[in-house]
């Protein structure tokens, strides 16, 4: 279901409704009225008027929700919009259950449904954690890091990355948890943002040649770097399918009560 197109059906259907009726329909109900209060001396009493004047249900609907619905495509298109993470790929940097926001603005302005860029802001930065409409299935939203720029040379062998032939710096953090011991805690530096990623050294994961970044094009890996599907599988992004760069979790919810303790900005 392409939330995007309902909403914005809804709030044309609703605005077309609202505009109809107040350059038509609510000037003829007017005129009705003052046409029976011209038809009598003692004036028109207050339930004829009511009646007179009373809106369709159309309309009524139409200019309840018209303002509000206008309003949550507005923020929802241009300035920020919610997304819950389905899965561990971006572990540890973000947990199955967490609910983000993403800024719909760092990366221009796009209209919604069609993702056309109508305002350039900025471009995307090496180290963003970024959503993007998946190349293959461009109706389903993924996030990953933001690993290649255009022009980059990007290879993965043996766990390690490398880009434009530099080995990308990690150091140990720790051992994994309990229920992943065989996973090591680890923090690298891609560019000036410094994350976490998991790395398990006994699973031999997959290993990329070197690959060059094509202009208007990204390069994405998950911070969960054996349990992630992204572009050492299925390639690049291109620019016209970004949706916006996630900038905080502001609630957790696994199936039981939300839970707000876990707020905090991303890295």
């Amino acid at each position: 279901m392409d939330f995007s197109l309902l909403l914005v059906l809804a709030v044309a259907i609703s605005g077309v409704i609202y505009f109809i009726d107040a350059v038509w329909l609510r000037p003829k109900r007017r005129e009705r009225l003052a046409k029976a209060e011209a038809a009598t001396v003692e004036g028109v009493d207050g339930p004829t008027r009511d009646k007179l004047l009373k809106e369709p249900w159309p309309v009524d609907y139409a200019r309840s929700f018209f303002p509000v619905l206008l309003v949550v495509l507005v923020v929802r298109s241009f300035i920020v919009e919610p997304f819950q993470i389905p899965s561990g790929s971006m572990r540890p940097t973000l947990e199955v259950g967490d609910f983000i926001l993403v800024n719909k603005f760092a990366y221009g302005l796009r209209l919604p449904v069609v993702h056309d860029r109508i305002l350039e802001v900025d471009d995307p930065e090496r180290g963003d954690v970024m959503v993007f409409r998946f190349p293959d299935e461009p109706s389903v939203n993924f996030i990953k890091r933001v690993v290649g720029l255009p022009g980059d040379r990007i290879r993965y062998e043996d766990k390690q990355l490398y880009i434009n032939d530099e080995p990308i710096a990690k150091t140990l953090v720790e051992e994994g948890p309990e229920t992943a011991p065989q996973e090591l805690l680890l923090q690298e530096q891609l560019g000036s943002a410094s994350h976490a990623i998991y790395n398990n050294p006994r699973d031999p994961g997959p290993q990329m040649r070197e690959v060059e970044v094509p202009e208007g094009h990204y390069f994405m890996m998950g911070d969960n770097r054996d349990h992630s599907n992204d572009s050492r599988y299925w390639g690049f992004v291109p620019e016209e399918n970004i949706v916006g760069r996630a900038f905080a979790v502001w609630m957790h919810w696994d199936g039981g009560l939300p839970s707000f303790s876990s707020v905090r900005s991303i890295e």
